[in-house]
């Protein structure tokens, strides 16, 4: 019986705020961010200059790439004639060579993540203000992004991407 009392209690505070909220109209609303991004201001000159920095690090990889085959066909080529000590250390030299090379990726990867950060913080911090601005400014509950995928249904919500581009004063 104390059970069941408890029970009925807990139900009882947890349907609370449930009944409360009942009174209040919800709002849905719903922008394709991936749309929104596409023609925010500074987004075109950000993706070049991501481009470009993405073709410099390939070509220095690239280089060190064809530099270490070099070495190693020449080293393969001639081995026959070299020392033992003149082989292992030619062979430390080229292992040594593939490590600053596999560092050299994985910085690479590193320095792109950061720099798009960079250049693209900006762009989203302006979009994810105007849309909660403008979610503020006509009382929306909720906003979907449907351009992400989140969004399973879509029923009986308003597309904030015009308002958005109004605030922006974007076309």
């Amino acid at each position: 019986m104390k059970n069941v009392l408890k029970i009925i209690i807990i139900l009882g505070i947890f349907s609370m705020p449930l009944f409360s909220n009942a009174q209040k109209a919800i709002k849905l609303g719903h922008i394709n961010s991936n749309d929104l991004l596409k023609i925010m201001p500074g987004r075109d000159s950000a993706q070049t200059a991501l481009e470009k920095h993405a073709k410099d690090l390939e070509a220095t990889l690239k280089g060190m790439q064809s530099e270490l085959e070099t070495r190693y066909q020449d080293f393969t080529a001639s081995q026959a004639q070299m020392s033992e000590l003149i082989k292992q250390t030619k062979t430390k030299e080229l292992q040594d060579m593939q490590a600053r090379i596999e560092d050299f990726r994985d910085n690479a990867q590193k320095d792109y993540q950061d720099r798009e950060k960079k250049l693209l913080t900006p762009i989203i911090d302006k979009a994810k203000k105007a849309i909660e601005e403008v979610a503020a400014e006509n009382k929306y509950s909720y906003i979907f992004d449907s351009g992400v995928g989140s969004l399973l249904y879509q029923d009986a919500s308003d597309d904030i991407l015009p308002l958005v581009k109004k605030k922006l004063g974007l076309k």
